[in-house]
């Protein structure tokens, strides 16, 4: 009986494949938020409390979360939404803002927002208001209960905060926090930012009405923990329909996992950064190249993803340019050796690049200036030169001064892998002057 059990629960390998790249890549992408935020408990019950108080007893706050990328700054507010939500109290009467730095990029468009996720389109109607403040102790005074009592809380979450602090006259963040301070209503304003020191940048007068409370997150992360999530992230659940695959799966996954060149790997990207979402980039290139053929992650997959993640992409434009534009990269490799960094211009670049010409009696690379010119032109637009000056200068082009973008190695690892180029032109870059 229960042999025959296993046998109608087996499926076709590609139909487990297809399953697999599913669960896998739901996970992987959607990064679902954690039922507990791993080695951050204080600082959730710390910004659980302060949320709280507002949602439930009124309380105004205002708090910055403060961390590199990738922390978990914004799963840490998640979490705690998701748990204040919980109580009934506190999600029939908070209301959600929520601004980003990126996209608010002034106060006019800020304050839109904010009506829009308020639902207070109707109500603003046509009125005009004579500052920003007056509009927003209006959008506030619209949200008090029919009872006139009190008003609703309202939790203003400002993503990227360090860049409302560039706004004109900082009016947006003077008046969210003046109105946390006083008992006009009860507002909650969090804030998320990398910057540590988001506190110099605020305005006298926006520093003294900021409550100075900071939430700092910072990975404390090991190996150990690193490898653990890997295994984690890659395992199939127990709810997985073919009970025999699954196991051989998450058996494959352990054992990658302790293979050496996997750790090698894996660790030489814990220590370039520990931020899970690259992780989970890593991790999606080696699933995506699993196949009813090769039905488990090889390490020589998860070693070409980590190739493909830490691909340097100057270096991948420098083996899709012409001959020409090369030699022009070469000689301006040159110019920096000789002049010890200093910027060049084209005049100089095509002198060094006539040089270069002088020593082949037969060169195939006699090009007249306007042709170089334009190569010059294309390489600008690469972005692989940058003029000192800006786009706005008014130099004649030739003699406007540029820097390179690139360095020696870059330039001499793009020349090893560059599709059948000519040896003279190699010899030339390896020469230690032109």
């Amino acid at each position: 009986m229960g042999k025959r059990k296993v046998e109608e629960t087996s499926m076709p390998i590609g139909e487990c494949i297809s399953q697999v790249q599913r669960i896998l890549r739901e996970r992987l992408c959607h990064q679902q938020t954690p039922e507990m935020p791993q080695g951050l408990e204080s600082q959730q019950k710390h910004l659980l409390e302060l949320l709280k108080r507002t949602a439930v007893h009124g309380e105004s706050n205002s708090v910055l979360i403060v961390g590199p990328r990738g922390a978990g700054k914004t799963m840490l507010l998640k979490c705690v939404l998701r748990e204040l939500l919980d109580d009934k109290e506190a999600q029939r009467s908070l209301l959600q803002v929520h601004l980003n730095g990126l996209l608010q990029t002034d106060d006019r468009v800020a304050l839109k927002e904010i009506t829009r996720q308020l639902h207070l389109e109707n109500v603003v109607g046509d009125k005009v208001f004579g500052s920003f403040a007056e509009n927003l102790a209006f959008l506030l005074e619209a949200l008090k209960k029919g009872d006139r009592s009190s008003s609703r809380p309202v939790l203003f979450v400002l993503d990227e905060f360090d860049l409302f602090a560039h706004h004109k006259n900082q009016t947006l963040l003077y008046n969210l926090l003046d109105v946390s301070q006083s008992a006009q209503a009860p507002v909650a304003v969090v804030g998320l930012t990398c910057r540590l020191d988001v506190l110099e940048l605020l305005e006298k007068r926006v520093k003294s009405r900021f409550s100075h409370r900071q939430i700092h997150l910072l990975t404390s992360l090991t190996f150990t923990q690193y490898l653990e999530r890997v295994q984690v992230q890659l395992s199939l659940p127990d709810s997985f329909p073919d009970t025999r695959f699954s196991q051989e799966w998450n058996a494959g996954v352990k054992t990658l996992c302790e293979d050496k060149v996997v750790v090698e790997v894996l660790r030489r990207h814990f220590n370039s950064t520990k931020d899970f979402r690259s992780l989970h980039i890593l991790l999606m290139l080696s699933l995506s190249r699993v196949t009813a053929a090769s039905p488990a992650i090889k390490p020589s997959d998860l070693l070409e993803a980590s190739r493909l993640c830490s691909a340097d992409s100057k270096a991948n434009i420098l083996q899709g340019l012409s001959v020409l534009e090369l030699c022009l990269i070469i000689a301006m490799k040159h110019l920096n050796d000789i002049y010890d960094g200093e910027p060049f211009n084209l005049q100089m670049v095509y002198n060094e690049f006539k040089k270069f010409l002088q020593r082949k009696s037969h060169s195939i690379y006699n090009f007249d200036q306007p042709v170089v010119m334009k190569a010059f032109e294309h390489l600008q637009q690469l972005e692989l030169i940058r003029s000192v000056d800006g786009p706005t200068a008014k130099t004649q082009r030739e003699y406007q001064l540029m820097r390179l973008m690139l360095d020696h190695t870059q330039i001499m690892e793009a020349l090893q892998k560059y599709p059948q180029c000519p040896t003279d032109v190699k010899q030339w870059a390896m020469s230690a002057f032109g």
